[in-house]
């Protein structure tokens, strides 16, 4: 895993996905950027950094408190659970492989969103350290003279799947029989949503929830190094939700692309009022992470109740006013 100095969550937010270029002196044609802020604006964004790296970590509001942890045979990444895996029964729980906004190495930069997602059931995991919130560390900073590039790959996102899996089988875990494999799904924010785009062909991913995020037009991919563009869209054999932050997200038009080209399997984007930070600075992540949990309650469980949240002219998401939302190759809920 390559590293990267260390970056502010806003700043991370910032280089998600304009992030291999913003250091360029000028940006080339249809490059994607934040307006200037205000300074009332750059204020408030500070305050909400600021807080947000005191708040104390959250249990998630499901049926099962969270926590997060580095597991020592899991090296570089954050695993997200429930706490006491003696409550849960065997083969009920499922696996959220995640990427992280700017494609980071700080796996607790979501991490309220991310325990909200493992309070409901879910191994998440993400990679990197905890270089952010309580009981972090100084983010080890990228060697001198190493090529510039994302600080985590799809490889990095893929290997927490590919641990969780293992440790479903192996005799001893604490995880031993507790996770079903055919409830695995894919997400990351911004950055990390192309990575999880990348992973979404995967046979073995049954959801796919990308959040303030979306890939590049043809010959304009600034994020070339991990080697997702609109003809990955069409390896998708899953329903896909994309969650957008509306026309202020600087991946508003990407994510809305894709939604035009993909036409081959279900896909919904929801957009709220969010702009490209999303919901993560909010308690339980916010009404994004609600959003997330009834797609995978839905796609990964069959759960009834969220799949009337998307489902149907009078879908829960859709009488919310919170959101907009556009809906194709959908059932009808009739």
């Amino acid at each position: 895993m390559k590293y990267t100095t260390g970056l502010s969550l806003i700043a991370l937010m910032t280089l998600a996905l304009a992030g291999s270029v913003v250091a360029q002196n000028a940006p080339p044609p249809n490059m994607p950027v934040f307006p200037p802020q205000t300074a009332e604006e750059k204020a408030k964004s500070d305050a909400d950094q600021a807080a947000y790296a005191k708040a104390p970590d959250t249990e998630g509001s499901g049926a099962y408190p969270a926590m997060k942890e580095q597991d020592p045979g899991l090296p570089n990444h954050v695993v997200y659970r429930p706490k006491d895996l003696s409550k849960v029964a065997q083969g009920a729980l499922g696996i959220v492989a995640w990427g992280n906004g700017a494609c980071s190495a700080d796996g607790a930069g979501s991490r309220l969103h991310l325990a909200e997602l493992a309070s409901y059931g879910y191994v998440v995991i993400a990679p990197g350290g905890i270089y952010s919130g309580p009981g972090s560390t100084p983010e080890p900073k990228r060697p001198e003279g190493a090529a510039p590039g994302t600080a985590t790959t799809g490889a990095d996102v893929k290997a927490g799947l590919e641990w969780a899996l293992a440790e479903n089988a192996r005799s001893g875990s604490p995880y031993f029989g507790k996770i079903d494999p055919a409830k695995i799904a894919v997400s990351g924010f911004s950055c990390g949503g192309i990575q999880a785009l990348g992973l979404a062909g995967d046979p073995r991913v049954k959801a796919v929830i990308i959040d303030n995020s979306g890939t590049f037009p043809d010959g304009n991919n600034f994020l070339s190094a991990l080697n997702v563009t609109k003809a990955t869209l069409k390896t998708l054999h899953t329903p896909i939700l994309y969650i957008l932050g509306g026309p202020k997200d600087i991946a508003y038009k990407n994510g809305m692309d894709d939604f035009e080209h993909i036409n081959h399997v279900p896909v919904i984007v929801a957009n709220n009022s969010a702009s490209h930070g999303g919901d993560f600075l909010r308690p339980n992540g916010g009404p994004s992470a609600k959003v997330a949990v009834q797609w995978l309650e839905w796609q990964l469980r069959g759960d009834k109740t969220a799949e009337a949240y998307f489902v149907g002219e009078a879908c829960g998401l859709c009488t919310d006013k919170e959101w907009t939302i556009q809906r194709k190759n959908f059932p009808t809920g009739k």
